[in-house]
């Protein structure tokens, strides 16, 4: 560097040009790509032709513009060389990490020519040449970086789109041939169809923070860790959850029992989920199945996991409308006038009749639990400590819990983006 703080133009080493070294052009490179091939993993896979041609060009490239820059000349505006190839090798898939270590590798065998003639003497020229290099590698990883990284954001909202017309079309039933045939996607013979209810995160009532951020975070942690899975999942889902596709037999009950546990830690809170199995024809009805099967468990705050119908058969078909669902309902009516009441039966049904649990569930003590249901008894003139007592008053909330309420409707997913 000169006196007044810009860079030389005159970088010697030994009396020579410090550019001379990597003047050849071709040979370099060619031995680049050969450094490349055994030291950057993934480019031993790149065929023949992709190490001969693409790679062995842009490398020149590179060459070319660091032999201008160590001769005194600016990094060129003309990079778009360079920024096509990222774009392209963003499209093929080629990770980032690997092309930039691509870059370094070679920088290193550059520097390594260049210096190999130095002297004590040059010192100050090899400080000159280092800060050259260091700026024109600094150019070219943004370069780099900053195409890559806007091809890969088009190639996913790209793939985004398509998954989100495909997953649309099976829910809604409508023909999915054309859709993948100009996607690329496939279309399994059946799914397992999963209805999500993910619950309000504590934060989506904090004063101090917005709760539409807080939940629209805790969507994007759930999206990221279903597309994560492995699963090939198909997703429509919003704030309070929505339904999944999931091939058959990419997963088994136990992984989707892994994967509601997996969910619910990126969450941040117990996640639900019912599930089925349908053809793809039939994807429709059974997304309205499962999502009647969740509307049914959350309204009996059932514990938060996976349920299939045969889990919940018996209140599935207590549910149906009819007059035996308004008689078994109206058993439950002394108790309209003590929510306490009504609160600890459906807390005790949910936790499998234990009172400790039941005890803590309510933060009341053992004997408060005993006490209450003592008193569901005297008013319902049902005993719930007898077992056919307490099937019929578990089989009377079922029913309760839909009379009470309009006749469910299939869930619509809420408005997401499909993962």
């Amino acid at each position: 560097m000169t006196a007044n703080g810009t860079l030389r133009t005159d970088l010697k080493l030994s009396g020579q040009p410090m550019s001379t070294p990597l003047k050849d052009v071709h040979t370099i490179s060619r031995k680049m790509v050969g450094h490349f091939v055994q030291n950057v993993t993934p480019c031993g896979t790149l065929p023949g032709d992709a190490m001969s041609g693409e790679i062995m060009s842009i490398t020149g490239t590179c060459l070319e513009i660091a032999v201008g820059m160590l001769d005194g000349g600016q990094i060129p505006e003309d990079t778009d060389r360079l920024a096509e190839a990222a774009a392209g090798w963003a499209r093929e898939g080629v990770p980032i990490d690997t092309i930039l270590h691509a870059i370094h590798e070679g920088f290193k065998l550059g520097t390594d020519l260049i210096l190999a003639s130095a002297t004590a003497g040059d010192l100050d020229s090899v400080r000159s040449a280092v800060e050259r290099m260091v700026e024109l590698l600094d150019v070219m990883n943004t370069i780099v970086a900053r195409s890559y990284i806007r091809e890969h954001k088009a190639v996913v909202g790209e793939h985004h789109s398509a998954v989100h017309t495909l997953t649309c079309a099976l829910l809604s039933g409508h023909p999915t041939s054309r859709i993948a045939r100009e996607s690329g996607l496939d279309v399994a013979g059946e799914y397992h169809v999963l209805a999500l209810g993910i619950p309000k995160h504590p934060d989506e009532s904090h004063p101090r923070l917005s709760g539409q951020v807080v939940a629209r975070r805790k969507l994007r942690r759930v999206q990221s860790e279903l597309a994560r899975s492995g699963t090939d999942a198909l997703s429509l889902l919003g704030v309070d959850g929505g339904t999944v596709l999931l091939p058959e037999p990419s997963a088994s009950r136990d992984q989707i029992e892994a994967l509601i546990g997996r969910l619910s830690a990126a969450a941040g809170v117990p996640v639900t989920g019912t599930l089925t199995l349908a053809p793809t024809a039939q994807i429709p009805e059974q997304v309205a199945r499962a999502h009647e099967l969740l509307d049914l468990v959350q309204r009996l705050q059932c514990e938060p996991r996976l349920y299939e119908l045969s889990d919940v058969a018996l209140e599935y078909q207590l549910s149906r409308p009819g007059p035996g669902r308004t008689s078994l309902a109206a058993l439950l009516d002394p108790l309209d006038d003590h929510p306490e009441l009504l609160e600890t039966l459906q807390r005790h049904i949910a936790n499998e009749f234990n009172r400790r649990r039941t005890a803590r569930a309510l933060h009341i003590h053992t004997n408060t639990v005993d006490y209450r249901l003592k008193r569901i008894a005297a008013l319902t003139g049902i005993d719930p400590n007898g077992r056919r007592g307490l099937w019929q008053l578990r089989s009377a909330l079922v029913a309760k819990a839909f009379a009470d309420h309009a006749e469910p409707k299939p869930r619509t997913p809420a408005p997401g983006h499909p993962v």
